[in-house]
């Protein structure tokens, strides 16, 4: 996944939720420091490698830039969805990113919103094809 280079902006947990204020998301539970989708990448990378993942990997994984991909990581760390270590190897440093225990189980929360979302639809989509055939004198059997 990559970043379309939007600017990204912090969500503050003190924003008013109305629904005016919710943007382009019609469902609730659709949190926005999630749902970007370069963000969505990153901590589904992150959640299939339940140890972490090193900036690197992280980042060409993702496909995204070192610029980009520290950003992302900023809003994450600061929404309390990632952690990150820093250590030293030879010469050079690594930082490793892993879901925070609280990340983990709000994406996975998340992934349930989601996965309701696509029901709903399948099952809409389904009704609707179902009423199509029967006005059009086509038998269920």
């Amino acid at each position: 996944m990559c970043f379309d280079g939007n600017s990204v902006r912090k969500m503050d947990d003190k924003m008013d939720r109305t629904p005016a204020s919710m943007g382009r998301f019609s469902y609730e539970g659709l949190d926005r420091v999630m749902h970007e989708k370069a963000r969505l990448g990153i901590l589904s990378s992150l959640a299939v490698n339940e140890g972490g993942l090193l900036f690197n990997d992280l980042k060409q994984l993702c496909s995204l830039t070192d610029g980009n991909l520290n950003r992302h990581l900023v809003v994450l760390s600061e929404a309390g969805l990632v952690e990150s270590w820093k250590a030293q190897q030879g010469s050079r440093p690594h930082t490793m990113y892993r879901l925070s225990p609280g990340g983990r189980q709000r994406f996975t929360e998340y992934i349930g919103v989601l996965e309701g979302i696509v029901a709903k639809a399948q099952s809409r989509a389904q009704s609707k094809t179902t009423q199509q055939r029967s006005s059009e004198g086509w038998s269920t059997t």
